[in-house]
């Protein structure tokens, strides 16, 4: 009886988000593309006159001046610039207060992301907070990001969050250690670079886990039950291009083609889950890595695989296309056969790319509290099988050295 009970509520849910979506404003949205890109999106930028644009970094990405290189049209252009290079590994409200005042004390009105997906996410929450007096803590959830933001842009620095392309940010709570997901249609960047040069320097372990975070929003955006837009094409687009770049860009930093092909693989994941959502490796991946510092991508890619196993039956069809769509099986074999054949893609996929099965860091005695906060989360999410909580701890034990 709770199962029928949690997935009546579970249907509801997903009418009422289906409904509230659809009186959502749209979003405006440009992608400048290949090598020399960034410069094109600074030249962009600095065309609108804006009065001083506040750049969004890291400490290392400065330290190497990949930020530097990649702003590097905005200052030849002579256009106003504040930086800020505070952002952390999974941001936290106290960051983007850092952030919030800078941009207030040098009077920005336009920001910069330049960096991977903790950059790009602190600078959208700063953005939200500088026109508005209200606590970010109170837009938690999705689509509570309403009023008007200042202007954001994007250069992704990895190949694997796309929040280039997804109207959401996620933040991490430091007291509490959780991650939540804030959104609304203002938070998605005006324009993004997906300049590979930038990426050529990414060490292989960071390729990989960024990598498979792309795949893992790809899949859980193909695999889902909410039918919107163009998610399928853009999810489709997104797995094939990580199964054909993602082992070569790791193997070889400096193959401008694999970069290129996993920087685009990035962004369609991005704009496929930024029409429906995440679902249930992301339900568990934020628990994971909230409690114990694993990054995002890592998470996604240990956990991946034994949630495909879970929703197997539930997603056949889908995983069945998928596997014709990588060349792991042929069209017209057996649909169960087909979606075993992808999901040991994926595994396979995992292990070229250096990527452990199990991780030491999560323990066993924080099971069963990361299991309660995982099926509620999950809740959220238009995944075609509900976490419970058996299995959920069954798949905890499987990834915990």
């Amino acid at each position: 009886m709770k199962t029928f009970i949690r997935k009546i509520r579970h249907r509801f849910y997903l009418t009422m988000l289906r409904a509230m979506t659809g009186m959502l404003p749209g979003s405006s949205h440009i992608a400048f593309t290949g090598a020399g890109s960034s410069r094109q999106l600074c030249q962009h930028i600095a065309a609108l006159s804006p009065r001083r644009v506040l750049i969004v970094t890291d400490k290392p990405l400065r330290e190497l001046g990949v930020a530097d290189t990649a702003a590097a049209g905005l200052l030849e252009a002579g256009v106003p610039c504040a930086w800020f290079d505070g952002v952390l590994p999974d941001p936290t409200y106290e960051q983007v207060d850092a952030g919030l005042a800078v941009l207030k004390q040098e009077d920005c009105d336009v920001l910069l992301a330049i960096g991977g997906g903790s950059v790009m996410d602190c600078a959208k929450l700063i953005s939200a907070c500088a026109t508005s007096d209200e606590s970010p803590r109170d837009w938690v959830g999705m689509g509570k990001v309403k009023h008007d933001l200042l202007p954001i842009y994007a250069i992704p620095t990895t190949a694997g969050t796309g929040s280039e392309g997804t109207s959401g940010a996620v933040i991490k709570d430091a007291q509490t250690k959780e991650k939540v997901v804030l959104s609304g249609p203002g938070m998605l960047p005006k324009a993004a670079a997906l300049d590979a040069t930038l990426m050529a320097g990414l060490p292989p372990h960071i390729t990989a886990a960024t990598g498979m975070d792309a795949l893992t929003h790809a899949i859980e955006a193909y695999i889902g039950v909410w039918e919107r837009g163009t998610r399928l094409e853009d999810a489709r687009v997104a797995v094939k291009l990580v199964f054909q770049h993602l082992v070569n860009a790791y193997q070889n930093g400096d193959d401008q083609s694999a970069r290129e092909g996993m920087a685009i693989a990035a962004y369609y994941g991005g704009m496929a889950i930024n029409q429906v959502n995440v679902g249930n490796v992301h339900a568990i991946a934020h628990q994971v890595g909230g409690k114990y510092g694993i990054p995002h991508g890592l998470a996604n890619a240990l956990i991946l695989p034994h949630v495909l196993e879970y929703c197997r039956e539930e997603a056949e069809p889908r995983l069945a296309q998928l596997a014709v769509l990588i060349g792991a099986g042929e069209a017209g074999e057996p649909e169960a056969q087909l979606a075993h054949k992808f999901i040991a893609a994926v595994r396979e996929l995992r292990t070229q790319v250096g990527i452990p099965d199990r991780s030491d860091l999560i323990r066993p005695e924080d099971h069963e509290a990361l299991a309660d906060a995982a099926i509620a989360e999950g809740m959220g999410y238009p995944v075609p099988r509900l976490l419970d909580e058996a299995s959920t701890l069954a798949i905890l034990r499987q990834i915990s050295a």
